[in-house]
């Protein structure tokens, strides 16, 4: 029987709507806005019932028992029906989702020699959005210049680049620079046997390589304006795990230091096994054992024998459905957490690895400790 706080509420206009029996929210740290979908199906004629008049664009937020998950808009509410019922569906976004498909104001559009932070929120503000340092950047850049159609996402993204963050979004709808793991431990393990209903782990490394070489260009220091070989900037990492020669170039834009290039060389290199390790896992309930609801960014540790996992992991995404086939369940998408990492993790390079916990550590150590 499901409980009070599996209650799922959609605010409006200051009415609470409930009984949803089909229910979609999902969120994440490469999510930079979160998004839901509830149905709800009445019976006519003679129910009595109509139609919930919610329209586009207004505002709205979503609880689950009384946890705040969403803040956002209602971008669609599609209606189906026949002789036997009515189908109704209201559609929306975090209001992280105007950065997501618009683009920023033309002025300032440059800013020099100012943090990260002010500049994201210089950025974001004439959308209305609060911004959470979680990272607690203090980074500051030389130039940052709003290239002609980028949207406001895109220009944040090439300035956390710099900061080596991420960004995402909460449950009040404001932008989170972010580190990987920084919501904590989850009080429970994700383990076969126990919790875990089904699991999906592709394996797939075709997008791993053996070299990176990032290239860029940099303002010169020389008079001379043509002297083109100072403008250039190039860095590389090879990666001994992949056992044939596969070389891939990155072209970074903007204006790029020796060390920005060698970054993003190493980043690459630790991002696309992580991805490589990538599996999706489905459990029973919205909730731990201790009452919170699973959430991204939490970290955790999984243990599939059949996948070969036995390792910490970072919940990348999570997902609360409810439909009437499958009942409550949460969907987490896990990574190893190197690839979330700001700063590549070299330690691997510098020790010898212990015996292997499964059958991956030969890729990346199996456990974790944020630094």
């Amino acid at each position: 029987m499901m409980s009070n706080d599996d209650d799922v509420t959609l605010t409006v206009n200051g009415y609470d709507y409930g009984g949803w029996t089909e229910v979609d929210i999902n969120a994440g740290v490469e999510r930079q806005a979160r998004d839901f979908s509830l149905g709800i199906t009445w019976e006519w004629p003679g129910s009595g019932a109509t139609a919930v008049r919610i329209r586009k664009n207004d505002r709205c937020e979503v609880r689950i028992g009384n946890d705040l998950v969403l803040t956002g808009y209602v971008f669609a509410t599609p209606i189906e029906w026949d002789k036997k019922q009515i189908q109704l569906t209201v559609k929306g976004r975090s209001l992280t989702a105007d950065l997501v498909d618009a683009c920023p104001d033309d002025k300032p559009g440059q800013w020099r020699n100012q943090s990260i932070e002010k500049i994201v929120r210089a950025l974001v503000a004439p959308y209305g959005i609060q911004v959470v340092n979680e990272g607690r950047d203090a980074t500051v850049v030389k130039d940052h210049t709003v290239k002609p159609g980028e949207t406001v996402f895109e220009s944040i993204d090439r300035l956390l680049t710099v900061s080596r963050l991420f960004s995402t979004d909460d449950g009040r709808g404001r932008l989170v620079m972010a580190r990987p793991g920084s919501k904590g431990w989850a009080a429970n393990a994700l383990e076969l046997g126990v919790n875990l209903l089904t699991g999906n782990a592709p394996l797939d490394f075709s997008s791993v390589f053996s070299e990176y070489v990032c290239k860029g260009q940099k303002s010169s220091s020389d008079d001379d304006e043509d002297n083109e070989a100072s403008a250039e900037v190039s860095a590389s990492a090879k990666d001994e795990r992949m056992d044939r020669h596969r070389r891939l170039v990155i072209h970074e834009s903007g204006q790029v230091s020796k060390e920005l290039a060698q970054w993003r060389a190493d980043w690459e290199r630790e991002h696309r096994i992580s991805k490589a390790l990538e599996a999706t896992y489905s459990v029973q309930g919205w909730r731990q054992s201790n009452g919170q609801l699973w959430l991204p960014n939490l970290m955790a540790r999984l243990i599939d024998p059949i996948a070969g996992f036995d390792r910490d992991m970072l919940i990348a995404e999570a997902g609360y459905h409810r439909s009437r086939q499958r009942g409550t369940l949460t969907t987490m998408k896990v990574a190893p957490p190197d690839g979330f990492e700001p700063e590549p993790n070299d330690k691997r390079k510098r020790q010898k690895l212990k015996k292997s916990k499964d059958g991956f550590e030969y890729l990346l150590p199996a456990d974790w400790e944020k630094n």
